[in-house]
């Protein structure tokens, strides 16, 4: 096969590295890729949101699979235009990618198929807002009901910083979406669904906010870890039973089925799993660790998803062991990041790139927020956790900054469900 990868991410180096490793990859494609991928990619320069562009790229290097990585081309339609020109595509439609797309619509699905989510109300109006905010708290969740890239939620027991945020998101044309706080420990369940065929992938764990001990602001995740060992295999059962079926079922009753990767993100409280949000595609830093175990190979996977024959595929097989990925984040990340920095140590083993380029000299320099993502496996999560900061201690990035407690509380046992 033949495939290219649409984005330009850690999320994408991490499927390039995992399709590389599929014997029946015979050559990559990246689009537009960065400055890691070139090593094991061919990149091409295009503008991911343009289904004619990505469609004329495809065409260009006679694509047998494309794989798109972001939410952002999804939503847009560009699956959409891959499969009417005759390409198996990973992905879901337009429609389909609503999931993420729109909140309320994700909300409206769940209710459908009768999956537990947090109580929640949408706000398009400035005047209704207050009212709104004093049916929630005593924490208050407020989100962009469009994608925000991880960094739109606001998670707070102060109200009048709830309320800015929400202000701030109407001011900008954004409905708002209020909900309720959900308890317990988080997960990430990545599934591969192929209408109503569901094949889930290990769960993990992601750390959303910037500074250890759950510090800062959200971003777009600081890290993850996988697999749970607080996590009973009959949870991820149950996710997979009451959660991610029943919302594949749904959709596919509604005439715009899913095709792709379903990321269920859930709190586990004392009720059992209820849904935080769904996404449309392989979920960033998470990604980078649950494919380091993966043994089967990806690229087989991936086509029997895009060309609906997953019920055929053999059960997946992961390595014993476990894998941790920690984000090195460029100076002020989440705010405007400083870029055009040079960057040194960042081509060993486990250093998968996200926001880097080449400079005039071939240098690689940081070019986004989340610069790169680094990879650490290992007999367990000690081991892990090692690894991965041993190799973060080779690279240098001025004013970067990283996580040190990425996987640290469930292996000093301190997550419980």
């Amino acid at each position: 096969m033949r495939v290219l990868v649409i984005g330009s991410g850690g999320r994408e180096h991490a499927l390039l590295i995992g399709l590389s490793n599929d014997p029946s990859v015979t050559e990559l494609h990246a689009g537009p890729g960065n400055a890691g991928t070139s090593a094991i990619a061919t990149n091409h320069p295009v503008d991911i949101v343009s289904p004619d562009a990505v469609v004329a790229l495809a065409k260009r290097v006679e694509a047998d699979l494309v794989v798109i990585g972001p939410e952002v081309p999804l939503v847009a339609g560009v699956a959409d235009a891959l499969r009417t020109a005759g390409f198996a595509t990973f992905g879901p439609g337009a429609e389909a990618a609503r999931i993420e797309g729109s909140k309320a619509f994700a909300k409206d699905v769940m209710s459908a198929a009768g999956v537990r989510t947090a109580h929640s109300e949408i706000v398009d109006n400035p005047a209704k807002l207050d009212a709104a905010l004093d049916r929630f708290g005593p924490t208050w969740v407020v989100k962009d009901d469009g994608l925000a890239a991880g960094k739109g939620v606001v998670v707070t027991d102060d109200r009048s910083a709830a309320r800015d945020h929400a202000a701030e998101l109407l001011e900008n044309g954004h409905p708002v979406l209020l909900e309720s706080f959900l308890d317990g420990p988080e997960v990430s369940l990545f599934s591969l669904v192929d209408g109503e065929n569901v094949v889930a992938l290990i769960p993990a764990q992601d750390h959303k906010r910037v500074g250890d001990n759950d510090a800062g602001p959200n971003t777009g995740g600081m890290g993850a870890y996988t697999p749970l060992p607080w996590l009973p295999d009959e949870v991820t059962r149950q996710i997979v039973d009451d959660v991610v079926k029943p919302v594949a079922a749904e959709m596919a009753r509604r005439g715009t089925p899913f095709s792709g990767l379903l990321y269920a993100g859930l709190a586990i409280g004392k009720d059992g799993p209820a849904v935080v949000e769904f996404n449309c595609r392989f979920g960033d830093p998470e990604t980078q660790a649950v494919l380091a175990l993966l043994e089967s190979p990806l690229g087989q996977a991936l086509n029997a998803t895009a060309t609906g024959t997953l019920d055929s595929l053999p059960p997946l097989e992961w390595a014993d062991g476990a894998a941790v990925t920690v984000v090195v984040a460029a100076e002020n990340y989440p705010g405007k990041p400083r870029t055009g920095d040079v960057i040194t140590g960042a081509d060993g083993e486990g250093v998968l790139h996200a926001g880097t380029a080449r400079g005039d000299d071939g240098s690689v320099v940081s070019a986004g927020g989340r610069v790169l993502a680094v990879v650490g496996t290992g007999a367990d999560l000690a081991e892990a956790r090692t690894q991965a900061y041993d190799r973060i201690a080779k690279i240098k990035l001025p004013g970067s900054h990283y996580r040190t407690d990425i996987g640290k509380a469930a292996l000093e046992g301190r997550i419980s469900i």
